[in-house]
């Protein structure tokens, strides 16, 4: 009866408190959801345009990471009781709070076309940008690679997916309110800059810049 009382004088009458509508942690969980989501829609196409074993390693390591990734903060939405979806402009989270306003740069950066006048990227809901995810066309182009062309774009669309990626998850691990979402942001800035660093190598095997 004890612990039950101390629990509930911690917890609140209302039970544990979960991350808000607004909060970093919902923003990010959201947004990192759809950015994985088409990690592993590329990891998909490239491991099907190729018989180089680096490239289909790399591919499967980033389909199995990031969609594991992707179901605990889908998991996690859910049992916060907040929606999947939002119509609130993607990113918005990072301009609340983060130290030097790089959330800020990022916010200025939606709208149903990228600032270059490319396509808006798949997958981005509403048309919006978010940054490093790769536009319709250049998916449509890497579905037509093959060989080394393919795994040339590949690689170079994935660093720019993942450099994006861990200035996301640097401000997530900086922002977030809850000990999972810290945790995770993390990982996924260390995973992330090490493939990074693993695909400016393949790329220099292949004679190849970063784009």
């Amino acid at each position: 009866m004890a612990g039950a009382l101390l629990t509930l004088a911690l917890t609140g009458s209302d039970g544990p408190s979960v991350p808000g509508e607004d909060s970093a942690d919902v923003g990010f969980a959201r947004d990192m959801a759809i950015h994985h989501q088409q990690a592993v829609e590329m990891s998909f196409i490239v491991r099907d345009r190729t018989d180089d074993e680096d490239v289909r390693r790399l591919a499967y390591d980033v389909i199995n990471t990031q969609a594991n990734q992707r179901g605990m903060m889908l998991g996690w939405l859910d049992s916060w009781g907040v929606t999947i979806g939002s119509d609130t402009p993607p990113m918005q989270w990072m301009e609340h709070g983060r130290s030097g306003g790089s959330g800020g740069q990022h916010g200025g950066q939606h709208g149903s076309a990228a600032p270059d006048g490319r396509d808006a990227p798949a997958g981005s809901g509403g048309g919006a940008l978010m940054p490093g995810m790769a536009t319709e066309a250049e998916l449509e182009q890497l579905r037509e690679a093959e060989g080394e062309e393919a795994e040339v774009l590949y690689l170079r669309l994935m660093t720019e997916h993942h450099r994006a990626g861990v200035d996301m998850a640097e401000a997530g691990e900086e922002m977030a309110g809850t000990e999972e979402i810290r945790d995770l942001a993390a990982g996924m800035v260390e995973g992330q800059a090490s493939e990074i660093n693993l695909m400016a190598r393949m790329l220099a095997e292949r004679d190849a810049a970063t784009g």
